[in-house]
């Protein structure tokens, strides 16, 4: 039996209603849009609002502030992968004068150069960037708010930086950059960095009364590549499909991988969870969901997405605080993943299998802890406990006949295949590991050596 992309069950449909609608009611906002994608497909779309006959569709823009600098990230990542320039590299390499040219690449992406959260006074996401026109403006004075490389400390200005480092390489604006690397190729055509028709309002809404004020929306300068978009939940999950398989058009799928690691160790606050590079990791029930959130006066808006469960969510609203589009669009992940579990791939045989590597899989004992290595797609293996917790890693298949490590306590670690002299198999090398057949076999290179007595009982 095949199974094909169907819409979502009725019941589905109508809890994922429910749930935007008590949103709108108990954050009070003016209006709020929010879609579902699975499997690459956006199968339900809702909307409430406060006017009768006009609520929002998924065409029409919200300001998505720093899910902004996800697309910041991807445009830093092609000049790596173009080579013209390293994740490690100073900051001072390839764009002097800052004042901060000692950090890293990396640590800007990751929000660990110790910048500080904001620009110096007066408030930067209500007033025109014109009153910043260069970075001395955007970083101030006080700019090292902690070491760089020790902890988490997520910094707008920090964007505003790469922005400046991505004009400083491609010789063109970053607004100009943005639409002709990313935006264009995805045919991403409503998300723009001034609004465009139709788009909704930024609004306040008063805390302790049912009156709104609006919300002025600021053209940020320097500051737009930490928080500038416009962009629609259709635009939005097009990128969310993006940043889970990649596209060579923009990113490879490794990058965007890449994108997706922790790069720091988690933030302390509580709910932050992990930053990889321009990219949020929260734990919602078990679940990992990656993607962005984002606020500027008037706007909230998030972007999560599962890979393991195939599901992507766009909640976009127009009040400056109350819905709590976070949880929002974690739940309506959640729903759909929960009521309608993705049903897996059939299983498939490999296409071939070399006699050497598959006789190399089964049984290997590190001391006396026994492993299974297992062949997979590619000539490549997997190294896991045979139960209980352990160290796992998947490996990649060199040319020169070893393996390198993915993920988990071995990534970057190599596999080495270790040959007695007549051509055997004597024993599995992982970073000087000894990987044995046999629990402390005594035939193989087993450092320290094997007792020459040998296993014994508690009476020997």
């Amino acid at each position: 039996m095949t199974y094909s992309s169907e819409e979502l069950l009725p019941g589905t449909q109508r809890a994922l209603l429910y749930r935007i609608a008590s949103a709108q009611v108990e954050g009070r906002t003016p209006s709020l849009v929010a879609a579902v994608q699975r499997q690459g497909r956006i199968v339900w779309t809702g909307s409430r609002s406060c006017v009768d006959g006009h609520a929002p569709d998924s065409d029409t823009q919200f300001r998505i502030g720093s899910l902004t600098k996800t697309f910041t990230a991807v445009l830093v990542l092609r000049l790596r992968d173009e080579g013209l320039l390293d994740l490690d590299d100073p900051l001072e390499k390839h764009l002097p004068g800052t004042g901060v040219g000692g950090v890293t690449v990396l640590q800007l992406l990751g929000h660990s150069a110790g910048l500080s959260a904001e620009s110096p006074a007066p408030w930067w996401e209500r007033t025109p960037g014109t009153l910043r026109p260069e970075l001395a403006d955007v970083l101030g004075e006080q700019t090292r708010m902690h070491p760089p490389g020790r902890r988490h400390h997520y910094s707008n200005p920090g964007y505003s930086v790469l922005g400046a480092l991505i004009e400083a390489v491609r010789g063109a604006s970053w607004a100009e950059v943005l639409q002709r690397e990313i935006l264009e190729p995805l045919g991403m055509r409503r998300t723009s960095t001034q609004p465009q028709a139709p788009h909704a309002g930024g609004w306040a809404v008063h805390p302790w009364a049912d009156v709104m004020l609006p919300e002025p929306a600021e053209d940020l300068g320097l500051m737009a590549p930490a928080g500038q978009l416009w962009s629609t939940t259709t635009d939005l999950l097009r990128f969310a499909a993006f940043l889970v398989e990649g596209d060579d058009r923009v990113l490879g799928a490794a990058s965007v991988e890449e994108m997706r690691a922790p790069s720091v160790p988690s933030a302390s606050g509580p709910g932050e969870g992990a930053y990889g590079l321009g990219l949020q990791a929260v734990q919602q029930n078990g679940r990992t969901l990656l993607g962005h959130t984002g606020s500027l006066p008037g706007f909230l808006a998030t972007l999560w997405f599962s890979i393991e469960d195939d599901v992507a969510a766009v909640v976009l609203t127009n009040a400056t605080s109350g819905p709590p589009a976070a949880t929002v669009a974690a739940d309506l992940v959640e729903i759909v993943a929960e009521a309608e579990p993705r049903i897996p791939e059939p299983w498939r045989p490999l296409p071939e299998a070399e006699p050497g590597l598959l006789a190399l899989t089964g049984l290997w004992f590190w001391g006396t802890r026994p492993n299974v290595l297992r062949l997979t797609a590619d000539r490549g293996l997997e190294l896991g406990p045979l139960r209980g917790d352990g160290r796992s890693a998947r490996f990649v298949a060199q040319p020169d006949g070893t393996w390198t490590g993915l993920d988990g306590y071995y990534a970057g670690e190599t596999l080495r295949v270790v040959r007695d002299v007549d051509g055997s198999v004597s024993h599995l090398d992982l970073g000087s590991f000894v990987f044995t057949r046999e629990p402390y076999d005594p035939a193989s290179a087993v450092p320290g050596g094997v007792d020459a007595e040998g296993w014994r009982g508690l009476g020997a």
